[in-house]
């Protein structure tokens, strides 16, 4: 009997050892109250696993032998009931300060908690309902959201790291810009966000991680529709997404079309071509009208038999056309005026069938298995005139079609070993075979690549300190017509986080990833472009190596988060655009390899939340840079570059104000500015479907967008302002809508490629 009562103490001993604990304090939104008596109830799915009461200081601890993914509900009569998603394999949790709001508006949806805390390495926002409320799209609302590092362009509806697009997940599934905007800000439970992308999507050219969680919701369908316009100008751009859910099946339709049709664009430029014997000094000033249309559309299926087994089969179309002409005059000292006449038209068609496999086989073992086939088309048509007299023309035609076939596969297998320490590998292969058909001369050149990534993870939780090790084999063959090219190069990875206390964290990261040139910059077919230029790909370009280091240091403490960031990038073999002379009055505009490119910056984040409906967010970047080609050349550039958001939200009405402080960049020997930008918006919520707003951009700005660029090139300097006065002072308008019948229950979670949009065509 004794030997028993031993043996189910040592058993119960063990399993408390074995339980992680969650715990935090709970208040009133508005004032920071503290709540007592709030009931905390742990789900794992539908089912309750543990629950416990908010003590007299609003404090809470629940502990749990759940390793994989629960929910977490606190309810209280008078305030909105609030969830919180807690991530598989999460150790002890600290959640901070969680708030909750009063009821007044019993339809009014309430998703907040601590606004900043870190785990693993990565930012995990749960936006608060006073950002929410604040926010018609979910562009906006990630304008609001304590994320440093993450740039926002609220007019264009881009985000980016670091002057590149991040890997957008939502739901675990990799998606793009279009799929994140589609999504209302109601929608969304939790934001992860990382500035180091991870060792799986290291391959693909992307900066930074972002992963948003939708909230959870039962069968049901949903509609959310955005548009906006401008009468004067032709500017429109519309997202719709209707989703519906039903046992075991979901089924979603997006459609994201965007239209332009710009009319004053206009290019003035002062270059020189100059060669050992031929110096010609030219200025141009064009008018360079130019529209386009884009139709993505995507149909997705979801099959989920059981909570461990997921298959999924997306159908994509991407179906885009674009046309541009130049119209201008040139000075030019050799020749004399002529006048020039460029027309450029293409059309793509680029459907995708994605097939996914997941087999979560317990807690701790996941498999992941995709294969995504591509047909895609691209016909491009350039003609370029110079007219010098009645009788004299001369025209360069560019006539190509492009059809390309491609495969993508992968699989990834993750192992948790337990709850500080995880193991995720995997292997992705990418073959494709390319035709370029250049009608003008019948020559049809056949492409092909072989893209192959094996890939590793391992992480561990030390205490309050956090490390992550990755590395990575990328292998690249590829065959342009007569030119082989093959490429081996490693990918690989550190990243530690401290979390010192609730208020301060530290981070600190190192990466090395190789820029292996893409298929259609090894193409080897020179065009004549005007008459003085040729343009080809480079079959001899190098491999560009960046090593990237990085410090984040931040701080939050009730309405305001702070974040200070110092990094530095240096790179071997950067690749530039660049001219040489041919001989004959003759250059060549190819890229080609220099020796150094060094960028180091500190950046500054800021954001104020919710002060009587009021809130800011400021982020400011200093940044200088260094490029030298051996003895020939060499230049340096410091720049000042940010963005400013103001808003303030009561009741129905949001008024909000964003402004881009854009800076200066240095690449080789070009200079250019970062496009300009600002935006004044009411809106108005009549309830809580409609969203009507109103929107004054590029306010006092009569050259509307502009876009000045420099080049220090000895062979071909020049001087160029683009603007675009369609832009200026311009006014829009905006609608969405949103609706529920009864929910949508998301739960497809992956993590693999669902498109490729790789292209082996050139265009000039």
């Amino acid at each position: 009997m004794n030997k028993c009562l031993i043996l189910a103490f040592a058993l119960a001993a063990y399993n408390v050892t074995q339980a992680r604990e969650i715990k935090g304090l709970i208040a009133v939104e508005n004032d920071t109250t503290a709540l007592p008596g709030v009931l905390c109830r742990l789900y794992s799915g539908d089912m309750l696993v543990q629950k416990s009461v908010s003590d007299h200081s609003g404090a809470f601890t629940i502990a749990t032998e759940k390793n994989d993914e629960v929910i977490l509900r606190f309810s209280l009569a008078g305030f909105s009931e609030t969830e919180i998603l807690i991530a598989p394999g999460t150790k002890n949790l600290d959640l901070g300060q969680v708030l909750l709001t009063e009821s007044i508006n019993l339809d009014e949806l309430t998703v907040t908690s601590k606004s900043q805390y870190n785990v693993r390495g990565r930012t995990i926002v749960y936006p608060a309902s006073s950002d929410i409320k604040a926010s018609s799209t979910a562009i906006s609302l990630f304008e609001k959201l304590p994320l440093p590092g993450l740039e926002t362009n609220v007019i264009n509806r881009t985000l980016s790291v670091d002057g590149a697009t991040p890997m957008i997940l939502v739901n675990g599934v990799p998606s793009s810009i279009s799929d994140l905007n589609s999504i209302p800000p109601a929608d969304i439970e939790k934001v992860e966000f990382s500035r180091i992308t991870p060792a799986r999507y290291a391959d693909r050219g992307c900066s930074g991680f972002l992963s948003v969680t939708l909230r959870r919701r039962t069968d049901g369908g949903t509609f959310y529709g955005w548009t906006r316009g401008c009468p004067t100008t032709g500017f429109l751009d519309a997202d719709i997404k209707a989703s519906y859910h039903q046992g075991e099946s979901q089924f979603s339709l997006s459609y994201n079309p965007s239209w332009r049709n710009y009319q004053d664009v206009y290019d003035v430029t002062e270059q020189s071509f100059v060669g050992n014997d031929c110096k010609v000094n030219l200025i141009e000033k064009d008018r360079n009208p130019f529209n386009y249309l884009m139709n993505p559309i995507s149909f997705k299926y979801n099959f989920t038999p059981n909570k461990s087994t997921l298959f999924s089969a997306t159908l994509n179309a991407a179906i885009s056309s674009s046309k541009r002409r130049y119209t201008g005059t040139t000075i030019d000292t050799q020749i004399g005026e002529y006048n020039t006449l460029m027309l450029a038209k293409s059309a793509q068609l680029s459907p995708s069938l994605d097939l996914f496999f997941r087999h979560d086989f317990n807690d701790r073992n996941t498999l992941e298995i995709q294969a995504v086939g591509t047909l895609s088309s691209d016909d491009y048509r350039r003609d370029n005139k110079y007219v010098y007299d009645a009788e004299s023309t001369e025209e360069y035609i560019m006539n190509v079609d492009n059809r390309r076939r491609s495969l993508i596969t992968e699989a990834n297998f993750t192992h948790s070993f337990n709850d500080a320490t995880s193991l995720s590998a995997g292997y992705q292969n990418t073959v494709s075979h390319s035709r370029n058909q250049y009608i003008s001369s019948d020559y049809a050149p056949v492409l092909t690549e072989n893209n192959n990534y094996i890939y590793a993870r391992l992480g561990h939780q030390f205490n309050k300190v956090y490390v992550s090790l990755s590395s990575g084999l990328k292998m690249f063959w590829v065959k342009n017509d007569l030119n082989k090219r093959s490429f081996i190069r490693n990918i690989s990875q550190a990243q530690a986080s401290w979390t010192i206390n609730n208020k301060w964290s530290l981070q600190a990261a190192f990466r090395y990833s190789p820029s292996i040139p893409g298929i259609s910059s090894l193409t080897d077919h020179p065009q004549q472009t005007s008459p003085y230029l040729v343009s080809n790909g480079n079959p001899n370009l190098k491999v560009s190596e960046y090593y990237n280091y990085q410090l984040l240091g931040s701080y939050t403490h009730k309405k305001l988060s702070t974040t200070l960031m110092l990094s530095c990038l240096n790179t071997r073999n950067p690749a530039t655009s660049d001219l040489r002379y041919l001989g004959n009055g003759l250059f060549l505009s190819q890229s080609m390899n220099y020796d150094t490119f060094r960028r180091s910056s500190g950046s500054l984040y800021v954001k104020l939340s919710d002060i009587a409906g009021f809130g800011a967010s400021l982020n400011i970047s200093l940044k200088h840079y260094n490029t030298k080609l051996k003895t020939e050349w060499a230049h340096s550039l410091t720049a000042i570059s940010g963005s400013l958001s103001l808003w303030w939200n009561k009741g129905p009405v949001t008024i909000s104000y964003w402004r881009k402080l854009p800076g200066k960049y240095l690449s080789g020997q070009s200079v250019g500015k970062d496009e300009n930008g600002d935006m004044l918006q009411v809106e108005y919520r009549p309830n809580k479907h409609w969203t009507i707003g109103a929107s004054w951009m590029y306010m006092f700005e009569t050259r509307g967008t502009q876009y000045p660029s420099w080049n220090y090139s000895a062979i071909n300097p020049s001087i160029k302002d683009r603007y675009i006065k369609d832009n200026a002072n311009m006014v829009v308008f905006s609608a969405s809508y949103s609706a529920d019948f009864g929910s949508i229950f998301r739960s497809g979670r992956r993590t693999l490629n669902n498109s490729d949009t790789g292209s082996s065509l050139l265009k000039m």
